[in-house]
């Protein structure tokens, strides 16, 4: 089971309601049982597979709720059929397109619980000599 360093500050009940309502958005109940135990942080292990094409990457930190990410995200789904499903946000690929696709989005899991456990040791010092 992956474990969380760095943890931010304790998370009520309260404080997700809050936020919720501040961004007019519902988070699902995996990703509220995910912030009232960890509300972010650091993995002790990391690594996930992008896809087969993407290959792996590594996971460096949780935002807690409220901070903003730049670059590459992992995104929840909070709605519709994406609900409550992790993917992988790739935004140097970003499509030049008026309607939004996601040819730039990589599926990584069906919860939070799911992708956590699917996380593996970085392993890409051990072929080093």
């Amino acid at each position: 089971m992956v474990e969380m360093l760095d943890i931010y500050n304790n998370l009520s009940q309260k404080d997700i309601e809050n936020f919720e309502t501040s961004n007019s958005i519902e988070l699902t109940d995996s990703y509220k049982r995910f912030l009232l135990k960890w509300n972010a942080g650091t993995p002790d292990i990391g690594v996930f597979m992008i896809s087969e094409e993407e290959g792996p990457t590594a996971m460096n930190y949780f935002y807690s709720i409220g901070d903003a990410p730049g670059g590459n995200a992992i995104l929840l789904g909070i709605s519709g059929p994406h609900y409550d499903q992790i993917y992988f946000w790739d935004h140097e690929n970003e499509p030049d397109l008026d309607e939004p696709d996601m040819s730039n989005m990589y599926f990584l899991a069906d919860n939070i619980w799911n992708f956590l456990d699917n996380l593996n040791e970085d392993e890409s010092d051990d072929d080093e000599e």
